[in-house]
């Protein structure tokens, strides 16, 4: 049951306690006894496979499922903002609407603020707008679009059911953010956001003040966010004080300590078997304590981890050398420009990474590729030997009323894995679908269990060139350990387009980072590198701007005679003087204009002005400090 926050008054700083919690969906048992808590500013990662109950967990501990036993209770007074992993909103409602809405409380405070504002209901007016004071809701619709304008989306009067999925899921990650809650039960909340507002938000996240419980696949956001992982395993769960890369040494600690009980259990068991076989009048008097223990030992011994693991050993096809060559591709849509002029040719085995910013044409380039959109000019030559295997986004779409293995029957009955012939069924057990799995309906899997079915069916044709879309959504850890492996075995080419850095560090040899406008750069190397790149570039710029910020302040200097060279005529000398005035008062409107959009203060129209005219700012500094320094040539 879900307990109301006013239930317990807890002495110590703990917001959420978790007590006995378990949930069946039939004989399928997620999870048996879970008790924990999450105590005040502590950020927890929750880990395990795809299937054992993640999801299911937080909407328990958010309040929106039952479980068969068990109570969450909430510390008096804190609040909880939940994002789901699939957010469903009124479809009336706009863009900041469904953001706001979220919030109930201060939505209908704004509303009720609204209401007597135009009803002129002068009694009541100090009442809310001292409410609105204390609620700090002056600047809340402000707020919320600086973190919608964060996530790319900027029509905030769009409405809710003309945006895509990751769209959607992006404004209820908004709603969540701008509520500012105690604790944070966030659901894959990097899932369809580019690379840029992952780190945003991996930003906002580490400054964030409140309780978080997290479930996401992001390994290098997992790292640099959580401080306490809990992993759920074999129905129970393992708590690890301490980051993602803490949690992997602690947790191959444990699974070595339980291997080597098991066996020291088993080794015993054999000892205490032959006893109980020979010794049939002892047992019956003298050590009924003794064959008690037996039988617990007997349990122990027997106790088996479930150790498998998605196995990747399909063999692709022989590949060419001819791979791919584009030739002057151009492609736009209007005034958005994908490629201009693109040259590049794929080498064999070849491991390219794509990332940029959503918009970019990411998408679109591949899908030009494979051939299913045409470039405006330009060739694009394919290799005879390449067959393609292509795993994307909108390629998820099952009969949700199928069995899993007439999904697979249904594209092949018998499939060919290196030198032998696979029926479907031991083809998925492959994937980790238990007999009993493959005769669920596909509508009972988990959303991660639905991506590696997708992946069993890309894999299944044995292509030699796989295309990744985004890959990585909804897989759990171990499936992601286990791709990564395959794909750096994997006799063939590769293109990855993922937000997830780690997955791309692990995988790419280079990558293609599109800017925009048809700027397509190819970087020497992986994820990291181009990060690690990309931030000495941006120092090395503000560097050499600040340095010629001070410089064209200019300081005042005694003049000299110089026989050698021409004098500046009087016109000139009143142009030099007021240059050095010009550019400072310019260079002081820039320094101001930085603070005030650096505050946090400015709704989104001003910050677009303030932008545009710190960048004229810039334009006429340089022009009037290039005219200072070719006069000062003559002073």
């Amino acid at each position: 049951m879900f307990v109301s926050s006013h239930a317990v008054k807890y002495i110590g700083m703990i917001d959420l306690q978790i007590e006995g919690l378990g949930k069946s969906f039939g004989e399928l048992v997620l999870f048996n006894n879970v008790s924990f808590a999450v105590e005040e500013r502590q950020r927890i990662g929750l880990i395990a496979r795809n299937g054992k109950g993640k999801s299911t967990l937080l909407k328990i501990i958010a309040g929106e499922e039952v479980p068969d036993e068990g109570k969450v209770t909430l510390r008096a007074d804190v609040r909880v903002g939940y994002l789901e992993q699939e957010p469903d909103f009124d479809s009336s409602l706009t863009v900041i609407e469904a953001c706001m809405r979220r919030n109930s409380d201060m939505a209908q405070l704004i509303s009720r603020y609204e209401i007597a504002l135009s009803n002129g209901d002068e009694k009541g007016l100090p009442s809310i707008m001292e409410e609105m004071e204390r609620m700090n809701a002056w600047d809340y619709e402000t707020r919320a679009k600086q973190v919608l304008s964060m996530l790319k989306i900027d029509r905030f009067d769009q409405p809710v059911n003309e945006l895509s999925g990751g769209q959607k899921k992006r404004v209820a990650l908004a709603a969540v953010l701008i509520d500012e809650p105690d604790v944070m039960i966030l659901d894959e909340p990097t899932n369809h956001l580019d690379l840029s507002m992952v780190e945003w938000l991996e930003d906002y996240l580490s400054r964030f003040t409140g309780s978080l419980l997290m479930v996401t696949h992001d390994r290098y956001f997992l790292d640099r966010v959580c401080n306490d992982i809990i992993e759920i395993d074999d129905c129970r769960i393992y708590r690890y004080k301490g980051n993602y890369s803490y949690f992997l040494q602690k947790r191959d600690e444990r699974l070595q300590n339980m291997a080597a009980e098991t066996a020291r259990a088993r080794n015993l068991l054999r000892t205490e078997l032959d006893w109980m076989r020979r010794q049939p009048q002892a047992r019956a008097h003298k050590a009924r304590y003794r064959i008690e223990a037996f039988y617990k030992l007997q349990e122990k011994a027997a106790a088996m981890r479930d150790d498998s693991s998605v196995s990747l050993e399909i063999k692709s096809q022989y590949i060419g050398n001819k791979i791919f060559v584009m030739k002057a591709l151009d492609k736009a849509f209007d005034t958005k420009v994908i490629t201009k002029d693109f040259y590049y040719t794929f080498s064999r085995y070849e491991k390219l990474g794509i990332v940029g910013n959503n918009g970019t044409g990411k998408s679109t380039f591949i899908k030009m590729l494979l051939g299913r959109v045409s470039p405006d000019s330009g060739i694009i030559e394919v290799g005879e030997t390449v067959k393609w295997g292509y795993y994307s986004q909108e390629g998820l779409q099952f009969n949700e009323q199928m069995k899993v293995i007439d999904v697979v029957k249904a594209i092949a009955e018998v499939i060919p894995v290196g030198n032998k012939m696979l029926t479907a069924s031991q083809f998925l057990q492959h994937f980790l679908f238990t007999p009993e799995k493959q005769y669920s309906y596909v509508y009972k899997l988990s959303g991660g269990e639905k991506r590696r079915l997708y992946l069993c069916t890309v894999l299944m044709s044995n292509p030699n060139f796989l295309v990744l879309d985004e890959p990585t959504n909804d897989l759990d850890i171990d499936t992601l350990q286990i791709l990564e492996e395959y794909l750096r075995d994997f006799k063939g080419c590769v293109i990855v387009v993922s937000h997830d850095r780690y997955f791309m560090d692990r995988v790419v040899d280079h990558i293609f980072v599109f800017n925009g406008d048809g700027d397509i750069k190819d970087f020497p190397g992986n994820y990291t590198d181009w990060r690690d790149w990309r931030e000495e570039e941006r120092t090395a710029a503000s560097k050499a701007a600040a340095e010629k910020s001070s410089k064209s302040i200019v300081p005042k200097v005694s003049r000299r005679p110089d026989e050698g060279k021409r004098k500046l005529t009087f016109k000139e000398q009143r142009e030099y003087d007021s240059l050095g005035i010009e550019i400072e008062q310019l260079e002081q409107e820039k320094q101001q204009i930085e603070q005030e959009m650096c505050s946090g203060t400015l709704d989104n129209n001003t910050l677009l002005q303030k932008s545009q005219r710190i960048s004229l700012l810039i334009e006429l500094i340089d022009e009037k400090s290039m005219r200072w320094l070719e006069l000062s040539e003559y002073v």
